[in-house]
């Protein structure tokens, strides 16, 4: 999720890209814009990088295993159908 001081800022930014006539209200603007993009956010799926980095490397080291079983699975159905081989 995004930490207080991302929304701040980009609460902010959105705020200072309205017109000058309503940049007046431009706190009020911050609040409101702040609080809707955190109940937004809040609504999505997210997970951290942290998070993120842990899965995906957990998902390498299973195509590595399903890589190497694969490999197996090839080199004993080949032993299967080749006479005079024998599987190990």
């Amino acid at each position: 999720m995004l930490d207080p001081k991302q929304l701040d800022d980009l609460a902010q930014r959105l705020a200072s890209a309205m017109p000058k006539g309503i940049q007046m209200l431009q706190e009020d603007i911050n609040r409101n814009l702040r609080a809707s993009l955190e109940a937004g956010l809040g609504r999505l799926d997210l997970v951290t990088r942290e998070e993120f980095d842990v899965q995906s490397a957990v998902l390498a080291r299973s195509r590595e295993k399903l890589a190497v079983l694969e490999a197996r699975i090839t080199e004993l159905e080949h032993a299967l159908t080749t006479p005079g081989t024998r599987a190990d």
